[in-house]
C-alpha cells in the first residue's frame, strides 16, 4: 500500500513511462492497456524516491511471454571461445532495452510476498548503470555512496562466504553471484519480503529504505 502523496507519484512516473518508453510484446504476447500500466508502475515503483531520472539511457521494454534463450559467448584465458545458451526470465543491458518474461510477471503478481519481483530486480540493473558502471552502487551523494559501498560491501562478502560454505540463508543464494546481482536481489526482496531482509541484510535493509522509501509491501502487512 502507498499512502496518497506516493500513489500521485507514482501514478505521475507511469504516466511519463507510457509516454516515453516503447513496451514491444514478442509474439503471441498481446498486452492491452491494462497490462501495460502494470509492467510501467512495477518498473517505477524503484523511483518512488529517485525520480523520473531514474529512466534515463533506455528507450525500450521488450516482453517474453515466458522464459526466454539469450546466446553467450566468452574468450577464456587460452583463448578458447565457449558459448552456451541462458534460459532468462529478465535482463537489463546498460545501454539497451529492459526485458522481462510476462509469465514471471504474472507468478509475481499472484504471490506478491514470497521475495521475487524480476521488474524491480532489472530496474535496479539500470539504475545500477546509470553511473556507466555495473558495481551494484547506484549514482548516490558522495558521503551516502562511500557508506554504501563500503556496508554494501561488507554485507556480500559475509553472504558470499556464506553460500560457498553450503549454510543455509534468507534470501536467495542467486545474490552471491556479485555485488550487482546482490543489490538487485536485495532491492526484490525490499519490495516483496522487508521483513526477512531486515533480519538477514540489517544494514543492506537500511540503505534500500532510504533509496525507495518504506516498502509498500510492509504497509500492507500492517494493515
Amino acid at each position: 500500500m502507498l499512502d496518497a502523496d506516493r500513489a500521485q507519484r507514482l501514478r505521475t512516473l507511469v504516466s511519463h513511462f507510457l509516454q516515453r518508453k516503447a513496451i514491444t510484446p514478442i509474439e503471441p504476447l498481446e498486452l492491452d492497456d491494462s497490462r501495460r500500466a502494470i509492467l510501467a508502475a512495477l518498473c517505477c515503483l524503484p523511483l518512488l524516491e529517485f525520480g523520473a531520472e531514474g529512466l534515463h539511457g533506455w528507450t525500450q521494454l521488450i516482453v517474453y511471454p515466458d522464459a526466454f534463450r539469450v546466446n553467450r559467448s566468452h574468450v577464456d584465458a587460452a583463448g578458447v571461445l565457449h558459448e552456451w545458451d541462458d534460459e532468462l526470465i529478465g535482463e537489463a543491458w546498460e545501454d539497451g532495452p529492459l526485458i522481462l518474461s510476462w509469465a514471471d510477471v504474472e507468478s509475481d503478481l499472484d504471490d506478491p510476498h514470497d521475495g521475487f519481483c524480476v521488474a524491480v530486480h532489472e530496474m535496479a540493473h539500470k539504475l545500477d548503470a546509470l553511473d556507466g558502471v555495473l558495481d551494484g552502487t547506484p549514482p548516490l551523494p558522495r558521503d551516502w555512496q562511500r557508506a554504501w559501498a563500503r556496508d554494501f560491501q561488507q554485507a556480500f562478502d559475509r553472504f558470499a562466504s556464506e553460500v560457498d560454505a553450503g549454510r543455509e540463508v534468507a534470501i536467495d543464494t542467486y545474490a552471491a553471484e556479485s555485488p550487482e546481482e546482490f543489490f538487485a536481489v536485495c532491492s526484490e526482496y525490499h519490495f516483496s519480503d522487508p521483513a526477512t531482509l531486515r533480519g538477514a541484510l540489517p544494514e543492506v535493509a537500511a540503505h534500500l529504505e532510504r533509496l525507495y522509501g518504506p516498502s509498500p509491501a510492509a504497509a500492507a502487512a500492517d494493515h
